[in-house]
């Protein structure tokens, strides 16, 4: 118990001799160690899990209690019970042998003295001052009640008059008479009288509820805007903006393999390993150097980098990243595919399509303008249809020899059934809407 059960335990009408007056200490001081350690077990007034202990050093100095062996109970009660002190282990089972913490290394003898300066002659708190009444002028809100009762006063007489006038003229008028007979008084009146409207109504109802629930159903694994924040921050703005850094440099499975790859932090300190600190001029609203300097520090602790000896000390920490695009397992996609192979044409169409939102690395066509995010967001839906929409209007490079020479006759059959200008091979053509190309 994080309490200094020691000194309530020593309490225990234990035997010890000490004189108050000898315990000099801080007062001040001894209160706040007092609230930040004993409360939870002692009040001053009353026994709580240890008993009460204001004026503990004057009661126990009449039993003789010297204030070493408090000191040493305070400290470490294990091994003063464990030397074979009787009124230790005496007070330890007087308590349903309850142990407290030990508190050496944790309070000085001079922090005890504090507290039992405190405990024995605690300050009187002080006494708050009585509020002052002021005393108001009612005579304003009073008159503010009166006009305003007078107000209810004059708005009651009115509708009472009127409900009168309604009154006389239901009980002299042929036409309310004709009105009451006509009035719906049940539900089954009023749906027969209605049901047509109804019947719309609940169609409408269900078409709506079904669109709901395609549209939902439909809506399921589509993060487009996900925008998670990463255990080390990491702006795409600053290193592939501002400092012209190429994707594949740090992404180098994207060319090579079906995965583009999280980077490892061995790839960050290529770099890093010589630079310690931000002093680039890009610095992103509600940021600073301090702040960017930080997140490097941060790589250091993860993989292990002592930066004062400049060496490797082993000890490592994974770094969880959020991954942020991720293809459900029964979709095929292969990065190289299209960072290779289909580079040229994808970027053109790309440019084609948004004249004025050009690019000029393949890897934008499908995650956005990523020099320009501070923090990584999935910028398209990724969705099935995207990806079939981009294949019926991307077309084949035919300026690569592989593809030259491979769909040469696919080509020329081509030009002759739909003439020069109809004749653009797309990936569909090809095979690209092919069910086995994307699931296996």
């Amino acid at each position: 118990m994080n309490k200094i059960i020691a000194v309530c335990m020593l309490t225990l009408f234990t035997s010890i001799s000490v004189i108050a007056q000898k315990v000099n200490g801080d007062v001040k001081n001894g209160e706040k160690l007092f609230k930040d350690n004993c409360t939870a077990c002692h009040a001053l007034d009353r026994k709580l899990t240890g008993p009460a202990l204001k004026g503990i050093v004057s009661s126990l100095s009449e039993e003789g209690v010297d204030v070493e062996w408090i000191r040493k109970w305070i400290m470490n009660n294990e091994a003063l019970r464990k030397s074979g002190d009787k009124r230790a282990n005496k007070t330890y089972e007087e308590y349903d042998k309850v142990a407290m913490d030990v508190f050496e290394g944790r309070l000085s003898e001079q922090n005890i003295d504090d507290i039992l300066a405190y405990v024995e002659n605690p300050p009187e708190p002080k006494e708050e001052a009585a509020p002052v009444v002021v005393q108001k002028n009612n005579s304003n809100d009073i008159n503010y009640i009166l006009v305003s009762f007078a107000c209810l006063g004059v708005i009651l007489i009115f509708t009472l008059l009127k409900i009168n006038q309604l009154v006389k003229l239901k009980t002299s008028s042929s036409e309310l008479s004709e009105l009451e007979a006509t009035r719906i008084r049940t539900f089954s009146q009023f749906y027969i009288k209605y049901k047509g409207a109804l019947y719309c109504l609940i169609t409408l109802f269900l078409a709506l509820s079904l669109y709901g629930v395609w549209a939902w159903l439909m809506g399921i694994g589509v993060d487009k805007g996900y925008e998670p924040e990463q255990p080390i921050y990491f702006s795409h703005k600053i290193h592939a903006g501002e400092n012209k850094i190429n994707c594949q440099l740090c992404h180098s499975g994207a060319k090579y393999g079906k995965v583009s790859e999280i980077p490892s932090l061995s790839v960050c300190m290529n770099c890093h390993r010589n630079i310690s600190e931000y002093t680039g001029k890009y610095i992103e609203p509600g940021k600073s150097k301090e702040f960017y300097t930080a997140e490097i520090k941060k790589i250091y602790e993860h993989v292990g980098w002592d930066e004062e000896n400049q060496k490797y000390t082993g000890n490592q920490k994974p770094v969880k990243w959020e991954r942020i695009h991720n293809m459900p397992d029964f979709v095929y996609f292969n990065h190289s595919q299209h960072v290779v192979a289909g580079e040229k044409t994808i970027i053109a169409d790309y440019n084609k399509k948004n004249p004025n939102h050009q690019i000029d690395v393949v890897c934008k066509a499908c995650h956005g303008a990523i020099d320009t995010m501070n923090v990584v967001r999935m910028a398209n839906d990724f969705t099935m249809g995207w990806c079939v929409e981009c294949h019926r209007t991307t077309e084949v490079d035919m300026n690569n020899g592989y593809n030259a020479a491979y769909f040469n006759k696919l080509h020329e059959k081509l030009k002759k059934e739909y003439g020069e200008d109809k004749s653009k091979i797309t990936v569909d053509a090809i095979g690209g809407l092919e069910c086995g190309k994307c699931h296996y």
